[in-house]
């Protein structure tokens, strides 16, 4: 509890005029006649004070409650309600203030309200997410106005919520996706029947001249008394599989983002397009607590995906990746493309390449190497003293034992992708739609 402004302008307006009256009777221009109002107003200031601190100490706390979307999307604003109800018999006057967690910017001051008995007010402000994650909300801050005006009180109200921050996707790929149908009708990707006999079940049809006698219903031939064959597809819908690094080499950063954002931006628009060309999609991590996510198909399989990512992230631990392969390999029985998403070094062929080779020969593997893009810039550089020529020099053999490893990967039959973060996306996208028009996944 604190003095407002108008209490100290009382009381230091009190004391002024003390002073200029001690002073004036010292000098003989006043007498004592003035000397008992000034007492009597000295006294009455500090005990009407501690009558109204008593009282707003006294006073209950509005009942408050937050309402606000469940699911926020990174750095875009969504609109956070307060509402508050007075149930006391005199009137309030308060500020309010909310207390988002670390990670979130609240936009806008402490908003004043008047509340009257029975009344209910809400306000709104609007916040803003600067990181993916699992946030918790403890408590709101309210401040109380005395009845007389000569105190304030904080008080600390529990108000506990959750929200969960996922990338906003429709902000990070919205040009992108956008264009998506004109791309795939331009290189010809579209999702059509293959009728013939394959093994997934289409429909049933009368019977025409030329059809096999194995593929006779007998049981609808029966019920409708009428040749019915039963007629099939060709399975062309592939899997995909996510392999995400989120060792400690993903937390190199270029620009605002580390590339373990970028990986993860990448797979959010490659899994969104796949899905919606039928595919079945799905996801393992590397170098963290294990998450895995079954190959699915369906708009539901994206939410699925979003979930299991919005609250992932890269830690300081190293990729083991003869160990990542066990799992995949015994998780993932069905042929699938396997993307992986890192930044590796020369050093790592060592275990990567094993690796690897146990994995192909179960599933296609596709190699996206994120390359930084700081390094393209000192190797591009003019060199013009002995600190850029000795920049230079580290990044071209840099580059080179990039390239030695991407030789020895090619040689194994792995497909490579060798991108700066910015461009892992695109290249991602375009890769999956060669594959699909030319149907070899």
């Amino acid at each position: 509890m604190r003095p407002t402004r108008p209490a100290l302008a009382w009381l230091a307006g009190l004391a002024s005029v003390s002073m200029v009256y001690g002073v004036l009777r010292a000098w003989g221009v006043l007498g004592d006649g003035f000397a008992a109002p000034l007492w009597a107003a000295l006294l009455a200031l500090p005990l009407s004070a501690a009558l109204d601190a008593g009282l707003l100490y006294r006073r209950r706390s509005p009942r408050a409650s937050r309402e606000m979307p469940a699911n926020l999307a990174l750095g875009r604003y969504s609109e956070v309600w307060l509402e508050l109800r007075l149930a006391s018999e005199q009137p309030l006057m308060l500020w309010a203030i909310d207390h988002p967690p670390a990670g979130m910017v609240y936009e806008g001051p402490a908003q004043q309200v008047f509340l009257r008995p029975g009344q209910t007010v809400r306000l709104g402000y609007r916040l803003r997410p600067l990181r993916r994650g699992h946030f918790r909300f403890e408590r709101c801050e309210l401040h109380l106005r005395s009845a007389l005006g000569l105190w304030t009180q904080r008080r600390y109200l529990a108000l506990p919520a959750q929200a969960r921050v996922f990338p906003d996707f429709a902000r990070l790929h919205g040009a992108q996706l956008r264009l998506v149908d004109a791309w795939l009708g331009q290189l010809g990707v579209r999702q059509h029947p293959r009728r013939g006999e394959g093994q997934t079940f289409h429909q049933l049809r009368a019977f025409r001249e030329g059809d096999a006698l194995r593929q006779v219903d007998w049981k609808a031939t029966s019920r409708l008394r009428t040749p019915i064959v039963r007629e099939y597809q060709e399975e062309r819908d592939q899997t995909i599989l996510l392999w995400l690094d989120c060792s400690r080499r993903m937390r190199s950063r270029d620009g605002e983002l580390a590339h373990f954002d970028h990986a993860l931006n990448a797979s959010l628009l490659l899994a969104y397009v796949a899905l919606r060309q039928g595919d079945a999609v799905g996801l393992h991590t590397l170098a963290t607590a294990p998450r895995r996510l079954s190959p699915g198909k369906g708009q539901r399989q994206l939410s699925s995906l979003l979930g299991a990512l919005y609250d992932l992230d890269s830690s300081t631990a190293h990729a083991d990746f003869s160990g990542a392969a066990t799992q995949l390999i015994a998780t993932q029985k069905r042929r699938a493309q396997v993307i992986l998403l890192t930044n590796l070094r020369d050093e790592d062929d060592e275990q990567l390449l094993p690796a690897l080779n146990r994995v192909k020969r179960h599933h296609r593997v596709l190699v996206a190497n994120l390359r930084e893009a700081v390094v393209n810039d000192m190797s591009q550089c003019p060199v013009t003293d002995h600190a850029q020529a000795l920049d230079y020099c580290a990044a071209v053999q840099y580059l080179q034992g990039r390239a030695r490893l991407h030789e020895r990967l090619a040689a194994q039959g792995v497909a490579v992708l060798d991108v700066t973060p910015s461009e892992l996306g695109g290249a991602l996208l375009g890769k999956y739609l060669e594959w699909k028009k030319a149907g070899v996944m």
